[in-house]
This record gives structure tokens, C-alpha cells and sequence, in this order.
């Protein structure tokens, strides 16, 4: 049967959306986080996943983009560092220092560790950063020696899959971005999911758009969301936040992945 993964990115965006991913993991309604261990509340944030369940797959969300890096490095601009566009044709020109993109991945794991006690389940990057040429193979390379039984996660997906279900351009974008990243981890004997969704216009109508993320579900099927409580000042999709975590405490995500043969462990 194939494996439904329902991850909350952003976990301590803010504590205020910890809270509320937290308590989806425990009421079963998500079965992994990625965590932003670049963020200040952080280690303190952490706690809140030591009572979830066993199954949940706790994950590292690797920051390069729109937070102050651990690190003072030469693409921070006034403490923070760019956003993805910026970064995109930075490591597109090969502008980024690989050492101190490096040093920030380190970091990171450095604080995912201190604070879990373990290396993360799986690795990912805000805003997809992690898949960027030359950023890539560091990250493959320090997840390889840092957690070598973590998968590393990929967006992409079979054409027709993508074509199936909303938001197909920026899919269709993302898989794009993500291009030959499974073969590039397999050549560091890591895996990726298989299959990807979760695109959608964060404008309010996630509840409608969330059963056909469930469509054309690949073996490892990824499905990435964003709830939270849209407490943070500047949160582009805070409005988005909120509503997607009214619509997953309304949900039966066990049986909506049963009925299309997937298995929910949560």
C-alpha cells in the first residue's frame, strides 16, 4: 500500500504555530513536521514534540532564505538573508561561498540535534532552497554523513499526476526546480519521497483543494501544508495558516488516504 506523508512545514515559524502543529501531531491529523532550527524559539519550541506520537517523522527545515542565518554570511543583507528568487540566481551564477552555505547547513543540524537528541527523519529547505545548484550537494552531502537513514525530499512528480490536481503550474514549477534531485540523492545512498503535492493558492480554500492532493498518490506520497496560527507580524500567509489548521482539525485524514489506498501512520 502506498505511504501517505502529511508534513507541516514551519514548525517555530513562530511558537504561537508551534503550538498549533504540536497539537495536530497528537490529535493525529498530521504525521510530520519539518522544524526551523535557524529560528530563536526553536529549543524552546522543541518540547512540545516530545509527547507526540512515536510514528510522527520529525524533519529539519533548512533555512537560506527570509530569516537571519546562525551565521553572519556574504548573501545576508540588514541580518537577513534573501529571499528564494534572489538566492536562485546567486547559486544559478555559482555567487554563493560554498563554505559558508556549509557552515550554515551544519548549523542547523547542530541545533536539530542539541535539541531532539537524534538526527532528523527526513531533510528539507524553506522555500525548497535545498534543491538549488551547488546548495544541493551540500546539503546531500552533510545529510549522507549527518543522517545517513533520513530521506531528503523532492518535488517532483509524474506530469500526469501533476496535471491532475490544481495549481498545476507551479507544480509543474517546483518539479522543474527540483529537477534529477532523486538520482543525485540516490548517488549518496539517500532517498526521496515519491510523489508530491500540496500546491495551491493559500487563499483560503484549502479544504477544497486538499482531497486532490491525495490524487495519483505516488509509493511515498509527500503532501506539504502550512498550518499554523498567523500570529507572526509580516507573515505573508498567515490568513492561509489559520484556515488550513481549521480544515485538518475537521478532517478525517486516516480515512480520506484509506479510501484512495494509502496508509495514514499516525
Amino acid at each position: 500500500m502506498n505511504q501517505l506523508i502529511l508534513c507541516a512545514d514551519d514548525f517555530a515559524f513562530s511558537t504561537e504555530d508551534s503550538m498549533v502543529i504540536a497539537a495536530l501531531l497528537r490529535s493525529a491529523k498530521l504525521n510530520a513536521t519539518s522544524c526551523m532550527t535557524v529560528r530563536p524559539n526553536w529549543m524552546e519550541d522543541s518540547a512540545m514534540l516530545r509527547d507526540v506520537p512515536a510514528t510522527a517523522q520529525i524533519g529539519l527545515h533548512l533555512v537560506l532564505t527570509e530569516e537571519a542565518p546562525i551565521h553572519p554570511n556574504g548573501f545576508t543583507r540588514d541580518g537577513m538573508m534573501p529571499g528564494i528568487d534572489p538566492l536562485t540566481r546567486l547559486a544559478a551564477r555559482d555567487q554563493l561561498d560554498g563554505l559558508e552555505i556549509a557552515r550554515e547547513v551544519e548549523a542547523q543540524f547542530d541545533r536539530f540535534e542539541q535539541a531532539m537528541g537524534r538526527p532528523p527523519a527526513f531533510v528539507d529547505g524553506h522555500q525548497h532552497a535545498h534543491a538549488l545548484p551547488h546548495v544541493r550537494a551540500i546539503v546531500l552531502a552533510t545529510t549522507r554523513r549527518r543522517a545517513p537513514d533520513a530521506w531528503v525530499r523532492t518535488c517532483q512528480d509524474r506530469v500526469r499526476a501533476m496535471l491532475g490536481r490544481p495549481w498545476r503550474g507551479k507544480a509543474i514549477g517546483s518539479a522543474f526546480h527540483s529537477r534529477g534531485l532523486s538520482q543525485d540523492a540516490a548517488a549518496f545512498g539517500l532517498r526521496c519521497n515519491r510523489g508530491f503535492a500540496g500546491h495551491y493558492g493559500f487563499d483560503g480554500h484549502f479544504g477544497a483543494a486538499f482531497p486532490r492532493f491525495l490524487d495519483q498518490a505516488g509509493p511515498r506520497h509527500l503532501v506539504m501544508c502550512h498550518p499554523g496560527a498567523g500570529q507572526r507580524p509580516g507573515d505573508a500567509i498567515a490568513a492561509a495558516r489559520v484556515n488550513e489548521a481549521a480544515v485538518l482539525r475537521g478532517l478525517s485524514v486516516s480515512d480520506m488516504a484509506e479510501v484512495r489506498g494509502l496508509a495514514f501512520a499516525a
